[in-house]
């Protein structure tokens, strides 16, 4: 799935129409994260069920449509995901959008549409914003 352009359609269509972006009742986890070199604000929420998965997951803040959309389909990969399982997944789209990991098949299966970000690994700038809530929910579980 790698595509030079970073404006695809599952993108615009995570920032024009995000399922995830709202502040969540109930959350047992909370975290802020922020890009300093853009301005980029989010604050991840999760709540954790009682056979300890990821029940739902939700952001709120302000950003560039990569660091919104990125949010997005994160919070849509995370629901049903143990704290372990999301580690792994904020690991590998890690190593995706900085091209350390370019198998399009294991990514597309293991980050779903998030996938789509791929290209980011040839935009050396932008791949802040898109791993920003990624990152933050990783300082959250790791806490």
């Amino acid at each position: 799935m790698a595509n030079d352009n970073l404006y695809t359609e599952a993108l615009m269509e995570h920032v024009q129409h995000p399922d995830y972006k709202y502040k969540l009742a109930g959350a047992t986890h909370s975290h802020e994260g922020v890009n300093p070199s853009c301005g980029d604000d989010l604050i991840v929420q999760i709540r954790m069920g009682a056979d300890g998965r990821i029940e739902e997951a939700a952001y709120t803040g302000h950003g560039c449509a990569v660091s919104q959309a990125s949010a997005d389909m994160m919070s849509d990969l995370m629901v049903g995901k143990t704290p372990e399982e999301a580690l792994e997944l904020c690991r590998l789209f890690g190593d995706m959008v900085r091209g350390d990991e370019t198998d399009s098949a294991k990514l597309e299966e293991q980050l779903d549409e998030a996938a789509c970000l791929q290209s980011i690994s040839h935009m050396p700038a932008r791949v802040k914003c898109a791993e920003l809530a990624w990152r933050t929910l990783e300082e959250m579980l790791k806490e």
